[in-house]
């Protein structure tokens, strides 16, 4: 009952955080199991399994208050479940950590060029987003082999390209029902799920704060939520980078 208790509360934040700035709920739980020492294929085949209740949930909310654009949502949804299911079947079998240091790279260049984007630049009609496939793809894949990334990586990149905050938030988060749906049922086949009390706990409090974060994006204007989306990426990556080091 205590585990169960503690991740309603992990799982509360962290869903709080996702779908109002449309990225942590993976990356948060995953790195909470892995510091109660839980191995990474174990830790972020549970946080999976939760996230497919909490994504539906937020999926849900956030077309609810009109932040999903459906077109976007089929353009990277199909090709994101497709990566996670080869990123689950890469972890199964080896080490996931010999892809970190690229993605923390990446996230760290994504999450400078956000901040720069809101702090110093005049606002700019929205533009489209481009090459939604390929975007879809390398989220789906890297999310599955770290745990979590699928909001870093898709949201990020939506947003850096020009893409509205809110639509890029919302669209996000309802692909990534699909996407974490093909990366729990190929964690089932190949692994296993062990850590029920902790997944339980992770879904109550997801879905419980799925609405709400909603109702955040939905009012919340674009500036500020570029300037949350490129701090917290910024944050998750100089965190990432230092621990490889050593730091």
């Amino acid at each position: 009952m205590s585990d169960f208790l503690l991740f309603v509360a992990v799982g509360f934040a962290a869903q709080l955080i996702d779908g109002a700035i449309g990225m942590a709920y993976g990356l948060a739980s995953t790195a909470v199991l892995l510091g109660l020492g839980f191995p990474p294929v174990t830790a972020s085949a549970s946080v999976h399994a939760a996230e497919v209740f909490t994504t539906g949930a937020s999926a849900l909310s956030h077309w609810r208050f009109g932040n999903v654009r459906w077109n976007m949502v089929a353009r990277l949804a199909i090709p994101g479940a497709i990566g996670g299911f080869c990123g689950a079947m890469v972890l199964s079998f080896i080490d996931g950590d010999k892809v970190r240091p690229v993605i923390a790279i990446y996230l760290a260049i994504m999450g400078l060029w956000i901040v720069a984007k809101a702090a110093f630049r005049k606002q700019r009609p929205p533009a489209e987003p481009r090459m939604l496939p390929a975007l879809g793809l390398a989220g789906g894949f890297l999310d599955s082999i770290g745990g979590g990334g699928w909001g870093p990586i898709v949201t990020s990149s939506l947003i850096g390209q020009g893409g509205a905050a809110r639509t890029a938030i919302g669209s996000t988060n309802a692909s990534e029902f699909l996407v974490t749906l093909a990366i729990s049922g190929t964690f089932v086949l190949t692994v296993g799920l062990e850590l029920w009390p902790i997944i339980l706990g992770l879904i109550v409090g997801g879905v419980l704060a799925a609405p709400l974060a909603a109702l955040v994006v939905k009012h919340m204007p674009d500036r500020p939520m570029m300037l949350m989306v490129g701090a917290l990426i910024l944050l998750l990556s100089v965190r990432e980078l230092a621990q490889m080091i050593g730091l």
